[in-house]
Parts: C-alpha cells; structure tokens; sequence
C-alpha cells in the first residue's frame, strides 16, 4: 500500500500482479494489493491477482468515501467470497483512508476464519490498537504489523503473526525479527534502532517520505536502476536528508 500502486493505470496493476508471481518464480508467497473505490474494482483486482497465482490480497477500505460499518463488512465480504486466496484487511488510517472499527474485523473473522481473513490494523495508537484487535477476538485474529517496522518490537511483544514493512529496511527488519524470536534483545534494539531512526526521517512527509526515501535506499542498494517516481508528489528528497539517510544506512550494515 505504501507504494505507487494507486498511481498506476489498471492495466498495469494487474500486469504488475502477473509479473510479481513470475519473478517469485515460487520462492516464497506473493501478495497483491487490491485497494479500489468501489467493490466491484477491487474484486477484479483480486480475481485477476488470484488467476495470475498470488497467495493472497490485501485491499484498504475505498479511500474517497467514509462508510458506516455495514458497508465496510459488505466490501470486504465480497472479495472473501470472490477469491479462494486469502484476504488481509488493511486498515491503512495511520497514512490515508479511513479507520476500521473493531466490530467489522470481529464480524468478518466469525465468518470466515482465520486462514480465510487475516488483518493489518495500522491506526494510530498502533500498539493498542492491536491489542484491542487481539482481545477483541481471543487471540485468533492473525494480526501483521507494518510502518517500516518502526513499531515492530512493541508489536511483536502484543503477538503479531509477522511484519509487512517496505523492502528497504528489510536486512534490518529480519534481523530485529530473528532476533525477538530467539530473545536476543540486545540484537533486536542494535539492528532496530537504526531502522526507526530512517523510518522517522520518512514519515515526516508522509506517504511521499517514504517513496523518496525508499527508492532512495533502492537506488543505493543497487537493487533499483533510478529513483524516480510517477507525477505528482509533493516532496523530493533534498541533500541534506540524504546525508543523514547515508549515516544511518552505514550504522545499520554495520549493527548486521
């Protein structure tokens, strides 16, 4: 979600879904995100992401339009029952689009399960936002977290199934994982807060922050050949951010 995905033409996203599974090319699970304005796009999204062989989608509520929660329990009713693959509930309020309400996700887990419905709650308190998810549900809500894994020890702590942060932390956001899961602290605190310290820099202009600063960090990793982003944005990175985004990347590496 916190990509370019709604700056892309159609077609293209669903090339994209089609291209991501080749590349995986069966190495681990694709997931596709299917966001849209209306139901009945977002179920196409899902249908041709499910066909092109993707593991799962995810999809935010429609962005332009504040529903009541019957509304949103249809929405993402219609792509549970549309696709066989799994759907990740996104509720993305802590960047765009609006908060989804406890009740919904309860709803959507008594009817499907938790294989078939799985969430990523990203509203602001995220910490407690995800426990409430978890005790509102038993613990049976398999529970992902994001925000460039800058909440991801405290996260992990309130029993997060795993993470989904961008990909150019990822070495880092392993390595805190690794490290939790085998209770290494100090490695997880070693790695992790060089990966905030980037995330901060990031989320000062928002979803623009984190393309620039990513792409950025792609760009240097010798992963991506340029850094540009589709038109319009309102922010560019400007040299002095990306010395700083230098310093931290180099204290990173060497914490890893």
């Amino acid at each position: 979600m916190v990509s370019e995905t709604f700056r892309l033409t159609s077609d293209e996203r669903l090339s994209l879904a089609a291209m991501l599974v080749e590349f995986a090319a069966g190495r681990g699970p694709v997931f596709a995100a299917v966001g849209a304005e209306s139901t009945k796009q977002a179920l196409a999204y899902a249908v041709a992401a499910e066909k092109a062989g993707c593991d799962a989608v995810m999809a935010v509520p429609p962005l332009t339009t504040r529903l009541p929660d019957r509304h949103l329990v249809d929405h993402f009713r219609a792509l549970a029952d549309g696709v066989g693959i799994p759907v990740i509930v996104q509720d993305a309020s802590g960047y765009v689009g609006q908060s989804i309400p406890i009740g919904v996700c309860v709803e959507l887990l008594d009817r499907y399960g938790p294989e078939k419905v799985v969430f990523k709650p990203e509203a602001a308190p995220n910490g407690p936002t995800l426990s409430a998810l978890r005790d509102a549900t038993g613990g049976r809500a398999k529970l992902f977290e994001g925000s460039g894994g800058v909440f991801l020890i405290d996260s992990y702590r309130r029993g997060i199934a795993g993470t989904m942060p961008g990909l150019d932390l990822l070495d880092g956001v392993v390595a805190v994982w690794r490290a939790l899961r085998r209770g290494d602290e100090e490695a997880a605190y070693r790695a992790y807060f060089p990966v905030c310290a980037v995330v901060a820099l990031e989320l000062q202009a928002g979803l623009d922050g984190f393309l620039a600063v990513e792409k950025y960090l792609m760009v240097k990793r010798g992963l991506f050949p340029s850094a540009r982003r589709r038109t319009p944005y309102g922010w560019d990175l400007d040299p002095e951010t990306a010395a700083e985004v230098d310093r931290l990347y180099a204290r990173l590496q060497a914490a890893l």
